[in-house]
């Protein structure tokens, strides 16, 4: 395909930055963070530390590139790039300033002929220190991206491709009548390094983290939202379109490599899988991510490329998430021709939302953090980080791939057989996402999917599970909490996986196809989430003398994880008539709560995992007093409260994993 030149000029409005926040704030204005216990055992395995920051420096880390001799360069949101020397002992590193000026750069690599490749709003741009005195002093425009103004229109990457081109991809916008208004957002694009533009594929929400791997292939990381179930993991070659509509818009422009139309795309409500059969170009991931449980806004992605200095997962791609503050390890595999496989947890306890991961010499991890505007489990805002491999081996779930009746298992160190073989000691099920205009989706069709044998391998290292109800194209969960590792009481640091099966291996099964389980294999019909219940009082009490009771309040939302406003009074025991209007661009809902309540609700929400949507996020607690159910953008929800006779100052908070923090208020009873 023939490269064409982008001739558009792009508008260079402004979206308005939320003030400098403290890096240390309140411990009530936190995310829930992780099981201490779980972060002790992972720190056994993987040292993490904290680098010390100045407290003259911002440092929203969003790119990292490690530089020989043991030196980085952090660029951050602020428009700064630092050089970082020190980084690899120590928590004490030195930071010089290398550039500044910059539009928000999302990313940074060494370019082949000298100096640096970031990625900004508006432009990709080359850096070069021409007189060698450590700062950059030309700054040369490779090629102008298209924005409009949203803060939405992020600019993430580059990488470097095969030929010497520099791929970037584009976000979203929000806030109009279009998530496109620029051309080629929602598009992985290759740009020349004399700045001609080649469209690659389109149908990208927010992929925050995209590499071509070692093998020469293209993957991209995926937020929930609009169009998107779930987090997830795409492979991408040219001519894909992976699910968003929005960069469809552009899909008729000299160069476009996708042949899908906005008129193609409808509110399928299917899963996104069977509307790919009959929808020819739509791309289905390769791995889903589960949301809240390996993430709510994925990010950075990285091969582990180290030669088994990081530890015994060489070849895996590693996930960042900003909003959860951890790391999930992903392993592939390729079945007819089709990538798939395994996401398994890998290390939590940051002290804040990562944007960039990179591996540094000797195997060492770097990450990248910052929080402001969105939120993020840890103390923090903002921060870098060293992780290290301790040398020790943890008892892991190393890889898993398909068979035509169901999975094999393979660890890094042999099982205990007595427990291996026990098919107790294994829950799986299946469940998958719908493609729809809605943002997010709940799980669905969830059904179990019986153990039916156990064959464990001589050595002790894998064990094959076959199964009935096992489903292509759905992601399965797969348990195994009563494992134990030989010769000893071990139990499995992360017990759980999730695999998306995309296609079923041939070979040859070790159960027979049963036909009793077509019976047992129909999932069965989801109870709705919008149902009137004493908490959650979509109609008038019958108490009441009429729907308006003694009171009625239209409560709504703004940009920022907000409600448009933070105090509302009522009377004690009066009648209280409670609109809930969305219209920010996320999900958010409503959550009364008891007096200094609010974020202990908001913690146990995140721990709700794929339960959480059929719960519209809201715990099953008593310190729940009413809630609306979990809204789409632009729309609402009215709910009936009978006010609290006691009176006082009663919380609420949106329980939409990662909101309670910031999206918080009171409820004044008089």
């Amino acid at each position: 395909m023939k490269p064409f030149l982008l001739l558009l000029a792009a508008t260079t409005a402004y979206a308005a930055e939320a003030p400098v926040r403290v890096n240390n704030p309140s411990a009530a204005e936190r995310f829930a963070k992780p099981s201490d216990a779980l972060v002790e055992r992972e720190n056994t395995f993987w040292k993490r530390t904290n680098l010390d920051v100045p407290e003259a420096i911002v440092l929203e880390a969003s790119g990292i590139v490690p530089v020989a001799g043991k030196r980085l360069l952090v660029t951050t949101r602020r428009g700064e790039i630092w050089w970082v020397d020190g980084a690899y002992s120590g928590a004490t590193p030195k930071f010089t300033l290398f550039a500044s000026g910059l539009h928000e750069p999302l990313g940074i690599i060494a370019a082949p002929a000298g100096g640096y490749y970031v990625a900004q709003r508006q432009e990709l741009t080359r850096l070069v220190d021409t007189d060698g005195d450590g700062r950059a002093d030309r700054f040369e425009t490779v090629a102008k991206i298209p924005i409009s103004g949203s803060y939405h229109e992020y600019a993430f990457g580059p990488v470097l491709a095969p030929n010497g081109n520099l791929r970037v991809t584009l976000n979203v916008a929000f806030g109009g009548t279009t998530q496109a208004p620029a051309p080629w957002r929602g598009w992985m694009v290759e740009i020349t390094p004399d700045g001609q533009f080649t469209p690659i594929a389109a149908g990208l929400r927010s992929p925050c983290g995209f590499l071509i791997t070692s093998k020469g292939d293209w993957f991209t990381s995926e937020n929930q939202g609009e169009w998107v179930g779930s987090g997830r993991i795409t492979h991408i070659t040219p001519g894909d379109f992976a699910g968003h509509p929005a960069g469809l818009a552009w899909s008729r422009q000299p160069g476009s490599t996708v042949r899908l139309r906005p008129a193609d795309i409808k509110d399928f409500e299917e899963p996104m899988f069977d509307v790919a059969k009959k929808l020819p170009g739509l791309k289905p991931p390769a791995v889903w991510l589960p949301h809240t449980v390996h993430g709510i806004s994925n990010s950075g992605v990285i091969e582990d490329l180290t030669g088994g200095k990081f530890g015994p997962f060489a070849g895996q791609l590693f996930v960042a998430d900003q909003g959860q503050s951890k790391i999930t390890r992903v392993a592939l595999e390729q079945v007819k021709g089709v990538w798939q496989g395994a996401a398994i947890a890998f290390r939590e306890g940051f002290d804040c939302g990562i944007i960039r991961i990179a591996h540094g010499e000797d195997g060492v991890l770097f990450a990248g953090e910052t929080a402001r505007g969105w939120g993020s489990v840890g103390p923090k805002q903002f921060g870098l980080e060293r992780l290290e491999w301790t040398g020790r081996t943890p008892f892991e779930i190393k890889t898993i791939a398909a068979q035509p009746d169901g999975f094999t298992l393979t660890f890094t160190s042999p099982v205990d057989r007595v427990t291996a073989e026990k098919t107790e000691s294994y829950t799986i099920g299946g469940y998958t996402y719908l493609y729809h205009a809605a943002y997010g989706s709940a799980p669905v069709n969830r059904l179990n999917c019986p153990v039916r044998k156990v064959v464990v391998a001589p050595d002790g290292l894998s064990v094959r599970l076959a199964l009935a109800c096992l489903r292509e194209g759905y992601i399965h969960e797969i348990k195994a909490p009563g494992l134990r590792a030989a010769g000893g009481a071990e139990t499995l640091v992360h017990p759980t996986a999730y695999y998306t099966l995309n296609r079923f291996p041939d070979g040859a099964r070790i159960i027979p196809l049963d036909p009793k389980d077509a019976e047992l294999c129909v999932a069965p019909v989801p109870a709705t989430a919008a149902a009137n219940t004493a908490k959650h009082p979509v109609k008038a009490p019958s108490s009441w003398t009429s729907d308006e009771g003694d009171q009625a309040v239209i409560l709504g939302t703004v940009p920022g994880l907000k409600y448009d406003t933070t105090l509302l009074t009522a009377k004690a025991g009066s009648r209280l008539r409670l609109v809930f209007r969305n219209t920010d661009d996320m999900l958010h809902n409503f959550v009364l709560c008891a007096p200094g309540r609010g974020q202990a609700v908001g913690e146990a929400a995140l721990t709700l995992g794929l339960d959480g949507p059929a719960k519209n996020y809201v715990p099953d607690s008593a310190d729940v007093l009413f809630h609306t159910q979990l809204t789409q953008p632009g729309t609402s929800d009215t709910i009936f409260i009978n006010v609290p006779t006691t009176p006082g100052d009663y919380d609420f908070v949106c329980t939409f994993p990662g909101h309670s923090a910031l999206m918080k208020g009171i409820l004044r009873v008089q």
